[in-house]
């Protein structure tokens, strides 16, 4: 793979993924193979900070949860009325951390 794309690639969604994976990340998509390059140029990640506003505006109601893919989780959220309002001031915490795992996870999984 060529060392300018996987670059351009990382500076454009550096801010969808986990910063601490982005060395390893690099490194597997300098060693990926060229034909699997123009896949993950369409790829689509979600945005951690349009995550947190869904979630600030419909906590109890877990849409944040649903449009990262947590349906599970969503679904318990919503059952719970966001947990009694506990677990949907949480999620305000940590949603873009894990929006940011997610969207890596879908990158790996793409990778490999």
């Amino acid at each position: 793979m060529d060392a300018n794309n996987v670059d351009m690639f990382l500076t454009a969604n550096a801010k969808f993924l986990e910063e601490h994976q982005l060395l390893f990340i690099r490194e597997r998509l300098l060693a990926m193979d060229e034909s699997r390059w123009r896949m993950l140029q369409f790829m689509q990640f979600q945005d951690p900070v349009i995550i947190l506003i869904v979630s600030l505006l419909t906590g109890p109601l877990a849409i944040d949860r649903f449009m990262i893919g947590d349906t599970g989780l969503g679904v318990i959220k919503l059952l719970t009325c966001g947990g009694l309002g506990i677990w949907a001031l949480i999620d305000w915490i940590m949603i873009m951390g894990i929006t940011r795992q997610k969207n890596t996870e879908k990158l790996m999984m793409a990778i490999y």
